[in-house]
């Protein structure tokens, strides 16, 4: 509902009965329609919105309490407010019928133009004052989804932000930030008496003579590579973390034990191990590189530096031990 002009239809199937209305309605602050019955009502009443609808109760074909029980049952019009217009006061029992079929109110005729102003002022006056809560409404539910829609652009961007603050740029996987979240998360739960875990560092062997000999595009395509790799050879409750340079960190869940951990660390190696053929710009660069993995258990009473320690010193003795292999710490 709009705060437009208000509508009155007046119903009535004398035309000096009309006549006679619109002239009591001249300086009523509304337009007014006219009908001469009740099918040419409920027509108008298909194209308009009336605040108001006068209706004579005796018409043939349609009489007024059928016509105002059509108005009662649509949609757009059920609570517009039909005042009708008698020659004399109903009995009760038609009374009764006409405020069942949706009347709010009687006019007896011959019509008093004092009560006919009044009745009408104040029916236009609730009508204006709906309009404008309708309008407060509407621009209230508009603002609402403004600032719905604020509130989810804002929320975006945070976990946007949060996102590119604990994921590597170049791989996608999550950085030494998050690492550490997730590692401590995971010493927390497992002291707490949760699933035991491992943790795995990861040097890869021969990256210095990709990335140098093929030139950094090469690099980069094989550290996608292989973040790729290690990620699909892991379980989807396990975290895998890109460190820095050619350094990742594998977050083993549920590896309680040395058999276990060096299964699932031989099987990274082994991903890693085969080989690559790298498409920089354009051209296909063949590679072949290993890993170098150390990995510890985590024991009750270990904390994060001790952990990190641990597993970074077993990945170093992979290293100078021959490379291409796991080593338990």
């Amino acid at each position: 509902m709009s705060t437009m002009r208000p509508k009155i239809l007046v119903v009535d199937d004398t035309p000096a009965n009309l006549v006679a209305m619109r002239r009591l309605l001249a300086r009523v602050d509304a337009d007014i329609y006219e009908a001469a019955g009740g099918n040419e009502a409920l027509a108008l009443c298909l194209d308009h919105q009336f605040a108001l609808v006068l209706l004579d109760v005796n018409m043939p074909e349609m009489d007024g309490f059928e016509v105002a029980q059509f108005i009662s049952e649509a949609d757009h019009m059920s609570e517009t407010p039909i005042i009708f217009v008698t020659a004399a006061y109903a009995d009760d029992i038609n009374r009764i019928k006409g405020y069942t079929a949706g009347a709010v109110d009687y006019i007896a005729k011959p019509i008093n133009d004092v009560i006919l102003q009044s009745k009408v002022k104040i029916f236009l006056e609730l009508y204006r004052a709906r309009a404008l809560l309708q309008q407060a409404l509407d621009e209230l539910s508009v603002r609402n989804a403004q600032l719905t829609s604020e509130v989810a652009e804002r929320t975006r961007m945070q976990e946007l932000v949060r996102h590119q603050a604990t994921h590597d740029a170049l791989t996608g996987l999550p950085n030494r930030l998050l690492f550490r979240e997730r590692l401590e998360a995971s010493i927390a739960s497992a002291s707490d008496g949760g699933d035991p875990f491992a943790l795995a560092y990861i040097d890869i062997d021969g990256f210095k003579g990709v990335n140098d000999g093929h030139g950094h595009a090469a690099g980069d395509e094989l550290l996608k590579a292989i973040a790729a790799r290690i990620d699909g050879r892991t379980r989807g409750t396990d975290t895998v973390a890109r460190l820095g340079g050619d350094e990742f960190a594998v977050l083993l869940q549920g590896a309680d034990d040395a058999e276990s951990a060096l299964g699932r660390c031989q099987s990274l190696c082994d991903a890693v191990a085969e080989p690559y053929t790298l498409n920089v710009s354009g051209e296909r660069v063949p590679a072949r590189i290993g890993a170098s993995i150390g990995v510890t258990l985590f024991h009750p009473g270990a904390r994060y530096d001790d952990i990190v320690a641990a597993a970074d010193g077993a990945m170093y003795t992979a290293k100078r031990s021959g490379k291409n292999r796991c080593v338990l710490a």
